[in-house]
């Protein structure tokens, strides 16, 4: 079998994590490389990323996430944080970033920022914050299959009050909303869950050939 799908065979939603265990720098700079490379519209990458190893924090944002045991237990804990606006400046800075990465001149480049900005500033603030929140899932991806291969486990979570834990982090200043939470370590050999077989649809019920 593919390596990738037996991989993606073997992770699952770790329910309980065993805290004695840590990610190395080394592994946890992979996940970190991955989910800078992960995919975004235009390649903006409209989130920040929060890495949370301080106990005292975790200890905070566990009663606001369901009391949910993997808060605190697991190695790390990542927020992802979606921009609540995009504006002009932003979109200016990612231009600026294109230019000196690849080495071309900004009026080369202006026609596609100013088609970006034709179609991203006359979204309302509504539009805006849904559409940033939906590029977190596209790193969220990346992260969930780079531990796979590293046999990391990690816990998508969307169960937690994103404004009490706005509130905790102070992401409201920083123009930033807690839109995903992921926990990754190790799972704990208590947890039942990895015994459970995979619950996913066959193909012939997933899949529409046109």
């Amino acid at each position: 079998m593919n390596t990738f799908i037996e991989k993606q065979n073997w992770r699952y939603a770790t329910k309980k994590f065993d805290a004695s265990k840590k990610i190395t720098t080394e592994d946890l700079n992979f996940l970190k490389e991955a989910i800078r490379l992960s995919s975004s519209s235009y390649g903006l990458q409209p989130y920040q990323v929060i890495i949370i190893e301080n106990p005292e924090l975790r200890a905070k944002i566990q009663p606001v996430a369901w009391g949910q045991s993997q808060i605190v237990d697991a190695s790390h804990l990542i927020v992802f944080a979606n921009f609540t606006d995009i504006n002009e400046t932003t979109i200016d800075a990612y231009f600026d970033n294109i230019s000196k990465t690849r080495n071309l001149p900004l009026e080369a480049l202006q026609g596609y920022a100013d088609f970006m900005k034709s179609k991203i500033l006359t979204l309302s603030s509504e539009e805006k914050n849904i559409w940033t929140s939906k590029q977190t899932y596209l790193a969220m991806g990346n992260l969930l299959n780079a531990a796979a291969e590293k046999q990391i486990d990690v816990t998508p979570m969307e169960g937690f009050d994103p404004k009490a834990v706005n509130e905790i982090l102070g992401l409201n200043a920083l123009g930033l909303n807690a839109s995903l939470i992921a926990t990754i370590g190790y799972r704990h050999t208590e947890d039942d869950t990895q015994h459970y077989k995979k619950v996913r649809k066959s193909q012939e019920e997933l899949f529409i050939t046109l």
